[in-house]
């Protein structure tokens, strides 16, 4: 399997660096899922069946930040599947030990997984703020004060922070989405 595109460099809570390098799977229904954190995710059908599919279903990208929080990881750039190419989005759940609990398709070549990891069981695990640079948590503050004094809109403060979070590397930059 040939990916795309080069995955992202690591980026997000420090602890999760110690996932890079390893890859976590795990068999559910017909499908055996291969996830490598900060590089790709991979399905092989285990189907009988003439000519099951094997692929990739996305490369590591970005973050997926809502309220201070890693909420998930984007892998995006699958293989091609009708007239988009596939992504995964991956949600953490506390668990003793790292392992995938589940894979659902809400939508056509677009996945969800869960994994489970000891990893996000501190509550404060997957706070964007701390992992921050002190001079990106100056201008987050700033941002913040802004708002606060109703010098910017609330969609300008999310534009602020989605740049923010571009210059923090949680984000790609529309070039290198390209």
């Amino acid at each position: 399997l040939k990916m795309k595109v080069k995955p992202a460099n690591f980026s997000g809570p420090p602890h999760f660096e110690r996932m890079k390098g390893k890859c976590f799977s795990n068999i559910l229904d017909e499908y055996k899922y291969e996830f490598c954190p900060f590089s790709n995710i991979t399905q092989f059908e285990q189907s009988m069946r003439w000519n099951p599919y094997s692929g990739i279903l996305g490369v590591w990208q970005e973050w997926e930040i809502e309220n201070n929080t890693f909420v998930a990881m984007l892998m995006k750039n699958g293989d091609g599947c009708n007239d988009r190419n596939r992504e995964v989005k991956i949600y953490f759940k506390c668990g003793r030990k790292t392992e995938i609990l589940n894979v659902t398709e809400p939508s056509t070549c677009w996945y969800h997984m869960i994994l489970q990891t000891p990893l996000v069981c501190p509550t404060d695990a997957m706070l964007v703020y701390p992992v921050m640079s002190k001079e990106h948590q100056l201008e987050w503050d700033d941002i913040e004060t802004k708002l606060f004094h109703q010098e910017i809109t609330n969609k300008g403060y999310k534009k602020k922070l989605n740049q923010l979070f571009e210059k923090a590397g949680f984000y790609l930059s529309e070039e290198k989405k390209k």
